[in-house]
């Protein structure tokens, strides 16, 4: 069947189907386009360089967002096509608006906006240079470990919250505590519940940066137990992470060993079948080791179930 213009788009730029190949190498591009971008921003904030590379960052700047706004064009107009949107309901103005609404089309825009506004606005947006800096996390789109981070973020988010829930109340009982006990003998460092929020953060994240401390006995016994206890409050979400990472990963390796047992199920695996996992692998994140390792051990298992374990027969 014959491709619209609009789902060539959107297969290429997804680097799907027999696009693949050709999408791969509009990744690698945009890829090097972001990092010479992210580096020439840092290196125009240096006054010497900036004035002496004035026209050669300007150029950098205009050719990455027009570029950038084209991709950014493009994929609104074809994400109607997309597998995530095709089957949903409504028309396709609403599936273009959850387009523009959703996390990875939002860093898009502020990927090309802050340069847009410097252009269309006459006051000063000198402050906004910085914020070009947010096209580095355009490299989410293409990095497969990115995108399962996120996802241990999505799945782990109310865990997540509550945490950080019991951080911030540890938090203000950390400031509490240290406002009272030292807030007469260092009236410029603890004169107040906000400005010991500042040594109860230091301590709770474990940096310990120093510049406020308590001197009293009481206060450093305080400091301690907060010390102490900040160590497993900072463990929480890092272990919550660690674990939904090494499960988003498990959940993906087993979703690739179901597609590999569907396509044994004559027991085969056809040319169109490669074409069908390895399509599945790029999206799931997958390595090459990881894919081939697979198939041989869903192979080995099918052989293995056809056979009678006690006489050796096929059953």
């Amino acid at each position: 069947m014959d491709l619209t213009l609009r789902q060539k788009a959107a297969a290429l730029l997804e680097a799907s189907g027999r696009f693949r190949k050709a999408g791969h190498a509009i990744d690698v591009f945009l890829i090097s386009l972001i990092i010479i971008n992210v580096i020439a921003i840092v290196l125009e904030s240096v006054p010497t360089l900036a004035a002496r590379y004035h026209t050669l960052f300007f150029f950098i700047e205009v050719i990455s967002v027009a570029i950038f706004t084209i991709e950014y064009l493009l994929r609104l107009w074809c994400c109607v096509d997309k597998l995530e949107f095709k089957h949903t309901r409504g028309n396709n103005s609403r599936k273009r608006l959850r387009y523009v609404l959703s996390p990875l089309a939002i860093i898009d825009l502020l990927a090309i906006l802050p340069t847009l506004l410097m252009v269309f606005f006459t006051f000063d947006l000198r402050f906004l240079r910085v914020f070009r800096l947010l096209r580095i996390f355009k490299l989410t789109r293409y990095s497969r470990a990115m995108q399962l981070l996120l996802a241990a973020f999505r799945e782990e988010s109310s865990s997540l919250l509550a945490a950080f829930f019991i951080m911030s109340l540890v938090l203000i009982v950390a400031s509490c505590g240290i406002y009272l006990i030292e807030h007469d003998v260092q009236p410029d460092k603890f004169g107040s519940i906000p400005a010991a929020m500042w040594w109860a953060m230091a301590t709770l994240t474990t940096v310990g940066y120093g510049d406020v401390v308590p001197i009293t006995p009481l206060g450093r016994f305080f400091g301690g137990v907060i010390t102490l206890l900040s160590m497993g409050m900072v463990a929480i979400p890092t272990g919550l992470l660690a674990s939904s990472f090494a499960d988003q990963l498990r959940k993906r390796r087993d979703a690739f060993n179901e597609a590999v047992l569907h396509s044994l199920s004559d027991g085969v695996v056809d040319e169109q079948e490669k074409e069908h996992l390895e399509a599945l692998r790029i999206e799931l994140g997958l390595s090459p080791v990881e894919a081939n390792q697979a198939i041989k051990i869903m192979t080995s298992q099918r052989v293995h179930n056809l056979y009678c374990r006690h006489c050796g027969g096929k059953l």
